[in-house]
């Protein structure tokens, strides 16, 4: 059945239905698109035609849109197709609401703020938490947000000191030898670090604090035999730990401080038979007091749309191989 809903537009905020159709229409042929219906203005009304479902669908999807627009959030396709998803779900004020909490702030005055509620969740675990393990594909904010959480609780004199650790592991292929001091040897392990260290500090900033030892930045394998207390301890990239390596890891825990670990289990660089420590911890800790387990999705998402469907694509091929290997398997046995 279909039929036609009418939005009364607020003519002092004009600006907003703009920002909702974006240029040359882009985002409302999206809404269409996503919700099969047909919007347009006329007069000093906005006008949704379709399925009667579709068009509640339509209505509460431009509903958050415009409320985030008014609270001077940019609105862009990934954003639209993440709202429409949440929509979907059952879960649209939920992620509106995760959209306007300010978590930290960057050198440059920019706000930060979670893009998805797997990222609120993941925030308040960190928050929540002594030990919060973080998992899921690229893009999703793991690292960003740990050192977001970091950085503010140094600047409110939460924690004494911040530590950034990775396994020194390349990425399917082989640096060789690498000249220089320890700084430069490790400088390619820990670059995407230092990346979210320059956005919160500022390279001044964080110069002065590297000098002093506030922020201490070095290979997993240096943590042996150390108690870290009144610290926040990042250890990234954790997929490509041993299980021994982790045990080392979080054994280093001192009091007041707080561990954040990050990873994909998925994406794992080990030598084949190595099991992760990653994929080992979360499994044996999973049920301990005051440690969070905090799985983010291809939903969560936040780098170029692309990314989201290269994940997708990929992890349609991992079920379909594992499918494969398992049918395989089952007919050499029959």
């Amino acid at each position: 059945m279909t039929s036609e809903r009418k939005i009364e537009l607020d003519t002092e905020n004009l600006n907003a239905y703009i920002s909702l159709f974006g240029t040359n229409d882009q985002n409302i042929a999206l809404i269409e698109q996503e919700c099969s219906v047909s919007v347009a203005f006329r007069g000093n009304h906005l006008i949704i035609h379709g399925d009667s479902e579709n068009v509640d669908f339509a209505q509460n999807t431009i509903r958050i849109l415009l409320d985030l627009i008014r609270d001077n959030e940019y609105i862009e396709k990934s954003k639209i197709r993440y709202i429409i998803s949440m929509v979907r779900d059952g879960k649209g004020d939920q992620a509106a609401e995760s959209l306007k909490k300010i978590i930290a702030i960057t050198h440059r005055g920019k706000q930060i703020t979670c893009k998805t509620i797997g990222q609120q969740k993941y925030v308040e675990a960190i928050q929540k938490n002594t030990l919060t393990f973080a998992i899921g594909p690229a893009g999703t904010g793991k690292t960003y947000l740990a050192m977001a959480l970091s950085i503010m609780a140094l600047k409110n004199k939460e924690t004494d000191r911040i530590i950034l650790t990775r396994p020194a592991v390349e990425a399917g292929e082989k640096l060789g030898f690498l000249p220089g001091d320890l700084t430069q040897k490790v400088d390619p392990y820990l670059r995407p670090l230092y990346d979210a260290i320059y956005d919160f500090m500022g390279p001044d900033s964080y110069t002065r604090l590297m000098e002093r030892g506030t922020v201490e930045v070095a290979p997993l394998a240096y943590m042996r035999g150390r108690t870290l207390s009144d610290a926040y301890i990042i250890l990234d990239e954790a997929q490509n730990t041993t299980s021994e390596q982790m045990k080392m890891f979080l054994t280093r825990l001192g009091f007041h401080s707080k561990i954040i670990v990050t990873g994909d289990i998925t994406q794992t660089d080990l030598p084949a038979g190595k099991k992760s420590g990653l994929a080992e911890a979360i499994q044996i800790l999973n049920n301990i007091p005051d440690v969070g387990i905090v799985e983010l999705t291809e939903k969560d998402i936040v780098r170029h749309e692309l990314v989201q469907h290269i994940v997708e694509a990929y992890a349609k091929l991992e079920n379909k191989s594992s499918l494969e290997y398992g049918r395989n398997t089952y007919e050499r046995k029959n």
